[in-house]
């Protein structure tokens, strides 16, 4: 069974035990010598400091990490080595570390309590930098919203919808679930589901539908567009039109499409279907005649 934690409580109590200890222990033994082998040491943690950044600033460039999960990643790096640095300079003016440590375990504790959701956004932004499923202007679809990306932040993603919109996406929402990139690949392909009458030849159908393609500008001949018959409804047969055209063509080329079929099925005398009801009236006069 899980019991909530008051991080409040959990800090106050800390504070109050490790705290105090911290404070009490070894003030008593400083030394004028104590205090300047101290600075010493501290000044040679601090040189050390700068050299292992130096060191690791290189190394990182070197990788094919994103220009932000290397800040990050040296910022980390850094604030751990100044952490090491203050515990070395405490330990050698003879303050009891241990509690220092627990004091400072118990104090991430409450803060990683207090902005947990905050922390895994910020570990989906740094998948995001890393795995790199989509770059700024990708046109994606999330599940969640589908736009062009704007921005890829370390906690939110943004997206600029086709109608306008801004969506806002957290990035931990990003990292669980499915993401369609539909620029990675510089082509995509467009599907209309259209309906011709049983009295027309799916062959005649197949050359409306391409006459129609061939006068829509940006569909690409390869991959070459495709009709193809995918089954038999109650007052029609069913087909399903495809072609590719290059990302940014793709919705001037969706919209022309569709016009294009209407006009081409109109010339070709090919009926395009829809579901529609027959109303027959029967006379009653007649029928009681009969």
């Amino acid at each position: 069974m899980d019991y909530p934690v008051d991080a409040s409580a959990l800090l106050e109590e800390s504070a109050s035990g490790s705290l105090g200890e911290w404070m009490r222990a070894g003030w008593g033994k400083l030394t004028v010598g104590n205090i300047l082998y101290t600075l010493a040491l501290l000044l040679a943690c601090l040189a050390a400091v700068r050299l292992v950044m130096a060191l690791a600033e290189k190394l990182t460039a070197r990788t094919a990490l994103d220009g932000r999960v290397r800040t990050y990643v040296l910022r980390g790096l850094r604030a751990l080595l100044y952490v090491l640095t203050a515990l070395v300079a405490a330990g050698s003016l003879g303050v009891d570390v241990t509690s220092l440590v627990a004091m400072v375990s118990v104090f991430g504790l409450a803060v990683s309590l207090a902005v947990q959701d905050m922390l895994s956004n910020v570990a989906g932004g740094i998948v995001l930098l890393v795995s790199k499923p989509f770059t700024l202007g990708d046109y994606v679809d999330t599940g969640c919203g589908e736009g062009e990306v704007a921005e890829i932040g370390l906690t939110h993603t943004r997206l600029d919808a086709p109608g306008g919109q801004r969506i806002m996406l957290p990035n931990s929402k990003l990292v669980a679930g499915q993401i369609i990139n539909y620029t990675v690949r510089g082509v995509r392909r467009a599907d209309h589901a259209v309906s011709a009458s049983y009295d027309d030849a799916p062959e005649a159908v197949r050359r409306a539908c391409l006459a129609a393609l061939e006068r829509v500008p940006g569909v690409l001949p390869d991959p070459a567009p495709q009709v193809v018959l995918t089954g038999y409804g109650e007052s029609a047969i069913d087909y399903r039109v495809r072609f590719w055209t290059r990302t940014e063509d793709y919705w001037d080329a969706h919209f022309a499409s569709l016009e294009e079929l209407y006009q081409a099925f109109a010339r070709e005398g090919v009926t395009m279907t829809y579901n529609h009801l027959n109303v027959h009236i029967v006379d009653p006069h007649l029928t009681k005649e009969k």
